[in-house]
């Protein structure tokens, strides 16, 4: 399989004329049974396009999980400025997962804003095709959707494994008090030894209640 390089062109046409500030947007746990959504924000200006990409760096999938803290890490490091939105599982129960996207992405905006941007210099790129970040945050920041926008931008790639990292280490601590679901391995998705636990079990407090999870399908 030919692994797809990120870089940074889009970045820098962007930030050469347009806009003066990119913020990188990539969730992970949408679609998991279990714990919160996570938003990863990563900050680039006009001078951290012109830096190489860190050697490694993907789409967080595409990261053996043994070296991805590391790669989280280098990220960090990288960007101009990184941060991690939540929204629990609860709020996915009451208000649904576009609009707990939405809450964790505003998190995440604010988060490395400092809650002030130039809206008007400002371009949020967002992974995928769907505006989630609109409906929620109260600036009016351009959003550009990216369909693979962690796999072929660079910005976005860094976003998306230190919200990974991030995430996975949350899941690690909630299989501390619940065990039986192991969170450790499956980190809340819908494995066959997850689905099992939950027959037995049932459902924990960071479950997404509102979820048909008997009826999930088995996603490895």
């Amino acid at each position: 399989m030919t692994v797809v390089e990120p870089t940074l062109r889009l970045e820098r046409s962007l930030l050469k004329d347009e806009f003066d500030l990119i913020i990188a947007l990539d969730e992970v746990g949408r679609g998991a049974l279990a714990g919160p959504v996570a938003v990863g924000a990563a900050v680039m200006d006009a001078a951290g396009s012109r830096r190489r990409v860190p050697a490694g760096l993907r789409d967080s999938k595409l990261i053996p999980e043994r070296r991805r803290a590391d790669m989280a890490a280098h990220a960090a490091g990288w960007v101009q400025a990184s941060a991690v939105g939540w929204a629990t599982a609860a709020e996915i129960d009451d208000v649904g997962i576009i609009m707990a996207l939405g809450r964790a992405a505003s998190r995440a905006v604010d988060a490395v804003s400092g809650g002030a941007v130039d809206a008007a210099r400002t371009l949020v790129i967002l992974d995928g095709n769907h505006d989630y970040l609109s409906l929620v945050h109260r600036s009016r920041l351009t959003v550009r959707t990216v369909i693979k926008g962690d796999r072929d931008c660079a910005s976005v790639s860094a976003a998306s494994v230190i919200a990974k990292v991030a995430r996975d280490a949350q899941m690690a601590q909630f299989h501390e008090s619940h065990p039986a679901y192991r969170w450790d391995r499956n980190k809340g998705y819908a494995s066959a030894e997850h689905r099992e636990a939950i027959r037995t079990h049932g459902l924990s407090p960071f479950h997404r209640a509102s979820w048909a999870i008997a009826d999930a399908p088995t996603l490895f």
